[in-house]
């Protein structure tokens, strides 16, 4: 069209055909075409060069080609070659494209880099690399300065491939001609994903492992380096799975970087679904890779928080991880979730369950609170735990021969994971997977208590996206659902090895394994302890009736620090001068606000809006006067200022009090506290021996010694709650 000087599109009728070139291809979309329909690709792919042959032949004069005069022309141009003084031909293969070079052996290397920057304008000059392979074993070109072509093995016939890094946006714009957009062509969902910023720092890196020095030399192309998703490197490094973005770039290697499917991302969901037509049969399969290679507990604390409350009240305890993800030097392209802090939402504790409610009341708050700080949700931690009366150590529940993840708890997994996919430019539909994990606290073999986590498959999470399996009666099998009117259940087959050592395929239904659609991950605590939150004094959150928070105890919290400190507002509002704090006082004034669960109820308590909740979790991190100065002038600090200074008053007027009791002789305060006693348990014996029977009065004193309650108390929320020992242990802490 544009030797024919015809400017007008014919589908749009925009005026842009003479200006358009080689950029303005689609590539996403000639990958869709050859995937997707490679005969009509390959037929209209034959016309177009049948097209720009005859029209060649036209502009030389030849108006009938035959096979006399082909061979004339192809005779001619082999003896032009044959006289000339070209050594060798060389082809180099980059994103802009293919190019031939016409050069000697004695040539320079720089003569070639000139000569592939020229045609290659997206190219950088000074990091420029060859190799003989379309990835690995890249080689810059300005450590072979001075170089001649012969001496580097290049031979004519060579096809190498160029790569370097990044041109920065401005000078690839300078480098090409500018070209005004009129495509109205919709963004494809991948291309408006955004990556997260652990996926943009190794979309950066090469990931290669280096070989050793030993077998390598200078100047070397076929030297090629250890690529992330090597077997025998995972074998001899005992890797069980990729990382993800070894898993990746393994999907990338498998097509060459100059094929119009490269240009389509690698990733693909998974969709069981029933559309409008039947399914295929689906066949299990371990996953090869993980999301998450490694879960790490910045401090011992924040699982001790859930194990000191089932060592109090017998009761199971649910938690969501806050936290950030890091790079994991310990597997090629690693991630590791790091967990900062465990927040408690709304639940009802159970000797052997949890009830919970999703999305809770201020998920939207926290997730906010928790992103202004850097931290986002990791996934879920909850105990499993069960001691019997005899027993010195808690029940080893979990293992081999019973389970790892029940067939209930998968389901719940899987639905929270598909709640929190990852977003991803590199998959067809904008995400891909999820790294939410799951931890559980259970007892151990060995008498003790450990975290085991894990995560689902891709497989599992699209089995319960499209409503195929749930939960059995047998906690180690998952069953699957029948089929009925408008929901085709399809067919799931999985493999394993007979007593024959012999791998089968054996159909799923009507229940097959969990471990099918399990993944491990590995969980420790850091070597040098460095926690982003080194503070827990204030009562953990939803703990009603054994940890309560409330105003009093945050004032509590701050009152040593500004009771005796100048500059804080303490003394008079008009006080409000850092300069006259001391150090020490702006230090523990960091520490006491350097604890999630302070933070975090500064909202909730009335006193504080959300951006100064937010403020405050950043002086505790960052630790900035400045920031420290804005948030003692809020009115909201005042107002906690004064609440302390009323506070201090009657926590001294008490103690005045406590001073004059003293002045009573000791025999005879000690013999009124006897008599007083001795009256009070005489009650409390009445109260037993009415309308109580042995076995109920067995089970309210154990209450008492259970949470030090009344008995008279205990006996009224026993028989309230028709002698339920649990439901009256529940009532009993609620009413504290």
């Amino acid at each position: 069209m544009q030797k024919r000087g015809q400017k007008d599109c014919p589908l749009c009728r925009a005026p842009v055909v003479l200006a358009a070139n080689r950029d303005n291809l689609d590539q996403a979309l000639v990958g869709y075409m050859e995937l997707w329909f490679p005969k009509e690709v390959r037929k209209k792919s034959k016309a177009n060069d049948k097209e720009a042959q005859k029209e060649h032949y036209q502009e030389t004069g030849i108006d009938e080609i035959s096979c006399t005069i082909i061979f004339c022309c192809i005779s001619r141009n082999l003896i032009n070659l044959l006289h000339s003084d070209v050594d060798m031909i060389v082809r180099i293969r980059s994103a802009d494209g293919t190019f031939r070079f016409d050069l000697k052996a004695d040539d320079t290397i720089e003569l070639l880099k000139d000569n592939i920057v020229d045609k290659a304008p997206s190219l950088d000059k000074d990091t420029l690399a060859l190799s003989n392979e379309p990835r690995g074993g890249e080689t810059l070109l300005s450590s072979l300065s001075g170089r001649k072509l012969s001496d580097l093995g290049i031979k004519h016939g060579d096809l190498l491939f160029a790569s370097s890094a990044k041109k920065d946006e401005e000078t690839v714009e300078q480098s090409q001609p500018q070209i005004q957009q009129t495509s109205n062509i919709p963004a494809r969902p991948w291309q408006l994903a955004r990556d997260h910023a652990i996926d943009q720092y190794w979309s950066k890196q090469s990931g290669r492992i280096p070989r050793p020095t030993s077998s390598s030399k200078e100047g070397n192309l076929n030297t090629l380096p250890i690529e992330p998703y090597d077997k025998e490197y995972q074998a001899q490094n005992n890797i069980k799975h990729l990382s993800f973005h070894a898993y990746l770039r393994k999907l990338k290697d498998n097509n060459p970087p100059t094929s119009s499917v490269a240009q389509l991302p690698p990733l693909e969901e998974l969709d069981y679904k029933y559309k409008q037509w039947v399914p295929n049969a689906i066949t299990l399969q371990v996953q090869e890779y993980r999301m998450v290679d490694h879960v790490e507990f910045a401090s011992s604390g924040l699982v001790e928080g859930l194990l000191n409350f089932w060592r109090a009240s017998g009761l199971q305890r649910f938690g969501i991880l806050l936290g950030k993800y890091a790079p994991y030097d310990a597997v090629p392209m690693g991630i590791k979730a790091v967990v900062e802090s465990v927040h408690e939402i709304p639940q009802e504790g159970e000797v052997d369950g949890l009830t919970l409610g999703l999305p809770w009341e201020d998920q939207e708050r926290i997730v906010d609170l928790a992103k202004s700080a850097g931290l986002e949700v990791l996934g879920m931690i909850y105990s499993d735990l069960s001691q019997p009366p005899e027993a010195q150590s808690p029940l080893c529940k979990r293992h081999k021969d019973s389970f790892f993840l029940s067939s209930l708890e998968l389901c719940f997994s899987g639905h929270m994971q598909n709640a929190h996919k990852l977003s991803s430019t590199q998959s067809k539909t904008g995400q891909f997977n999820s790294r939410f994990i799951t931890c559980v606290l259970s007892g151990t073999a060995e008498g003790g208590i450990d975290i085991s986590a894990y995560q689902i498959s891709d497989q599992g999470m699209a089995l319960v996206d499209a409503d195929i399996i749930e939960p059995s009666v047998e906690p180690s099998t998952l069953r699957l659902k029948e089929s009925k009117p408008g929901k085709y259940i399809p067919d799931v087959f999985y493999r394993f090895k007979n007593e024959y050592n012999i791998e089968v395929k054996k159909n799923a239904r009507p229940c097959f394994p969990v471990e099918y659609l399990l993944v491990n991950v590995t969980h420790g605590f850091p070597n040098q302890s460095n926690p982003t939150f080194k503070r827990n004094n204030f009562p953990i959150e939803n703990r009603q009736g054994y940890q309560d928070q409330s105003v009093n105890k945050m004032v509590g919290l701050f009152l040593p620090v500004v009771s005796d400190s100048k500059g804080l507002g303490f003394d008079n509002s008009e006080d409000l001068d850092l300069g006259a704090t001391s150090i020490e006082k702006k230090e523990t004034l960091y520490d006491t606000l350097n604890d999630w669960h302070l933070c975090a109820f500064l909202e909730p308590s009335g006193m504080f809006s959300r951006d100064e909740a937010k403020l405050a979790l950043r002086i505790g991190i960052n630790r900035e006067e400045k920031d420290l100065n804005n948030f003692i002038r809020s009115p909201s600090w005042l107002n906690l200022m004064a609440i302390a200074r009323e506070q201090a008053s009657a926590q001294a007027a008490s103690s005045n009090a406590q001073f004059d009791a003293e002045d009573i002789p000791h025999d005879v305060l000690a013999a009124s506290e006897q008599t007083a006693r001795q009256e009070r348990e005489q009650r409390e014996q009445e109260q037993r021996d009415v309308d109580v029977s042995p076995e109920d009065r067995e089970a309210i004193e154990n209450l008492c010694a259970f949470g030090g309650f009344d008995f008279e108390q205990a006996k009224q929320c026993y028989l309230a709650c028709e002698k339920n020992t649990e439901m009256a242990a529940n009532l009993l802490f609620e009413s504290m």
